[in-house]
């Protein structure tokens, strides 16, 4: 049986400094002093600099002439860049992992999202959610990617601290999705388990809260995505389009690259879906419609593409027009 390895101390210093980055302890700007970080860890500086270009490594450090190593500072697009980066490699990672997640890592991974659900503070939450990640990507047996993964992360949670500190909290209006309730059975429940702070309403409200300025942006998933960016989504996703879209709020899409369909040429050729009509005449296994009346149940409705600000996938951002983007998603169309 192997013995675990020991990490060096240009790792253990790097760690401890990327902690206090992380957290906001040390500033966007501050320098990093050789002699200071030296003296505090006893060591010489041939750790020192071993754990400085490691920090530089992970975009935590920044070594500028004459004025030596500084905390790196960053703005919005670096923000956008890393998420991008994370939903690209997660998957990769996630697909050679899928095959290897076994019971007990699985427990694991529950037991992580609990803790990160009864966590009292955001270091505790962020602590929580990386072991997760961790613990489900970990059995990819790909140390390369999980090393960049991992630095993406450090710097997801340097972002996080920041915007937590800055006071800028947000919360997330779930609609419930009748008639199957995916929003308050589902969308809720991941959220939760992200810790995110959630609020379920019901579908017909979503309108008069959008107009009351109580959404600053909309985001809903996809089925099915033409070849010109219209989609179909989970009935009444349309509706929400149309209030952004009368309120100028930002309306985006979020789907991976199999949900395009670039044989579809627009919304006009998805098909729709008319389920049972029992789910809108019953509600929990009780009729609660007077006999004689039918009811329609289209399980999803189409939205073009024309209401959409942008689409969010694993293949990163895709803007207006979007016809060209979802081709060149397609490596030129096929």
């Amino acid at each position: 049986m192997s013995k675990p390895k020991e990490e060096t101390l240009a790792v253990r210093i790097s760690r401890a400094l990327a902690d206090r980055i992380i957290a906001g302890e040390i500033e966007p700007g501050s320098r990093l002093r050789q002699d200071h970080v030296a003296e505090e860890f006893g060591a010489s500086h041939v750790p020192v600099r071993e754990a400085f270009r490691r920090l530089e490594a992970q975009g935590l450090a920044v070594s500028e002439p004459r004025r030596g190593v500084r905390v790196a500072s960053f703005n919005l697009a670096e923000v956008k860049e890393v998420a991008e980066m994370r939903a690209a490699l997660e998957v990769l990672a996630l697909r050679h992992a899928a095959p290897n997640l076994t019971a007990a890592i699985l427990d694991e991974a529950e037991a992580a999202t609990k803790a990160g659900d009864e966590s009292r503070d955001v270091r505790s939450w962020e602590e929580a959610n990386r072991r997760f990640h961790h613990l489900i990507l970990a059995p990819c047996g790909m140390p390369r990617l999980l090393a960049s993964i991992d630095d993406l992360h450090a710097a997801s949670a340097r972002f996080l601290f920041a915007a937590w500190r800055a006071g800028t909290h947000f919360k997330v209006l779930c609609d419930e999705t009748r008639p199957l309730l995916q929003g308050a059975r589902l969308t809720a429940l991941e959220l939760a388990a992200e810790g995110i702070p959630a609020e379920v309403v019901c579908d017909g409200a979503a309108a008069g809260l959008i107009a009351r300025g109580f959404v600053t942006m909309a985001i809903v998933g996809a089925d099915r995505i033409a070849r010109n960016g219209d989609f179909a989504n989970k009935v009444g996703t349309y509706s929400v389009a149309l209030a952004c879209a009368a309120h100028r709020v930002p309306f985006y899409v979020a789907a991976p690259r199999s949900t395009f369909d670039p044989r579809l040429g627009d919304g006009s050729a998805i098909p729709i879906e008319e389920r049972d009509a029992t789910e809108v005449l019953q509600f929990g296994g009780q009729q609660i419609v007077c006999a004689g009346v039918g009811a329609r149940n289209p399980a999803f409705d189409v939205t073009p593409a024309n209401l959409v600000r942008a689409f969010v996938t694993d293949h990163g951002l895709l803007q207006p027009p979007f016809g060209p983007a979802i081709k060149a998603m397609f490596g030129g169309g096929r």
